[in-house]
């Protein structure tokens, strides 16, 4: 042995010795904080996601966490693999899926609401299917809203979907950004309904798709919270609270009197009919591809021949079958808002004596029909009476 390979008698051969040792252990340590670190930032983002204020089941904000941190591609291809597969089954709706209209005010001689409903041709007929039952009236007693259920499958008869018309004149609309959609700090209105409008209240209701997941932006009181872009559906509500529906860039368009707008994806009615490639979405116009074929809860919004405010949802519905029950509900440019379960909500308000009672639209809509009035996560639309 040469002096160079001398080493202490309690070094291991092939040891590199004690120095040598430390810095491994150091290495080891960093490594494992390293390891730690990136289990524990995911832990802490997770669970910020199940705590924070706005609502939701775990089981919606699971899904909602592992999309937007990068899971969006699986959760498509789950969401396309169940609901594809869970069509509609039964020949007429259950008793529990029809929105009870006993307790609806009569409606009033001589005021006009909106068009009679058909009934779902060849199918057997349902009490009160199509019926309009007028629902709040304004200071001269004229409803300011109507309530009905309709029926646009004939495939799949059992599927019901409630829609709602609000007279233009009486109304006035509002849009409100929620605690985390659109994103960033000081929106007016603290992610939930003023409370002195409560009392004016005839109707609440969702909005549309997470920005991360759409190409359309969102506007409101002179500030943009994601661009504008053109020729996607546009909700319009001007500084009188007067609201339409359009394309942005060819039926509405930025004016010094627009207060808000708020875009989804692509018109699915124009003309008073479903436009043209809504069973194979070619270009993305609605979605990832297959999206359009889930059978789900969808919702949908648009305006009738004159100017009036519609709003349809109901479960197991097809993006056609959401644009035929547009349709068939007097709509003449409308488009599609939010989908899936837990995401719908609508209710109309009755007077009770300061304040107001919401009733929901449907009765398995998955959130409380008073949902808007404490902070919601995302941004949301109420209606007020003029």
């Amino acid at each position: 042995m040469t002096m160079l390979d001398q080493r202490p008698a309690d070094v291991p051969a092939g040891s590199d010795g004690p120095a040598t040792g430390r810095r491994a252990r150091r290495w080891r340590r960093l490594l494992g904080l390293a390891l730690a670190a990136l289990l524990l930032l995911p832990a802490i983002s997770f669970e910020r996601a199940m705590t924070a204020p706005g609502g939701g089941s775990w089981e919606e904000r699971t899904v909602e966490w592992v999309r937007d941190h990068g899971g969006a591609p699986v959760v498509n291809w789950m969401e396309n693999w169940y609901y594809s597969r869970h069509e509609p089954s039964g020949v007429a709706p259950e008793d529990a899926a029809l929105p009870d209209t006993a307790l609806a005010p009569t409606q009033p001689a001589g005021v006009a609401g909106p068009p009679a409903v058909a009934p779902l041709a060849g199918a057997e007929p349902v009490a009160g299917e199509g019926d309009w039952s007028p629902g709040r009236t304004d200071s001269g007693g004229r409803p300011a809203i109507y309530t009905t259920f309709l029926r646009p499958d004939g495939s799949h008869p059992s599927v019901v979907v409630g829609a709602a018309w609000m007279r233009s004149g009486d109304t006035a609309a509002h849009l409100v950004a929620g605690s985390m959609q659109p994103g960033g700090p000081g929106w007016p209105g603290s992610a939930q309904v003023p409370s002195s409008d409560v009392p004016a209240l005839v109707a609440t209701f969702n909005s549309g798709w997470k920005f991360q997941d759409i190409t359309g932006g969102f506007y409101l009181d002179g500030r943009t919270g994601e661009p504008l872009v053109d020729g996607q559906a546009s909700v319009v509500i001007d500084d009188h609270g007067r609201v339409t529906v359009g394309d942005w860039g060819r039926d509405v368009t930025m004016t010094g009197h627009v207060a808000a707008v708020r875009q989804n994806l692509a018109l699915v009615v124009d003309g008073g009919q479903p436009v043209d490639g809504l069973s194979t979405n070619a270009h993305g116009l609605w979605g990832s591809s297959r999206n359009q074929l889930q059978y789900t809860w969808r919702s949908g919004l648009g305006v009738d021949a004159h100017g009036n405010l519609v709003y349809v949802a109901g479960d197991g519905l097809t993006l056609q079958t959401l644009a035929a029950a547009m349709v068939d509900a007097g709509i003449q440019r409308g488009m599609e808002l939010d989908i899936h379960p837990g995401k719908e909500s609508f209710a109309s308000w009755a007077p009770n004596g300061s304040s107001a009672t919401p009733t929901a639209l449907l009765p398995h809509m998955g959130r409380p029909a008073d949902r808007y009035l404490t902070v919601d996560q995302r941004d949301f639309f109420y209606v007020t009476l003029r």
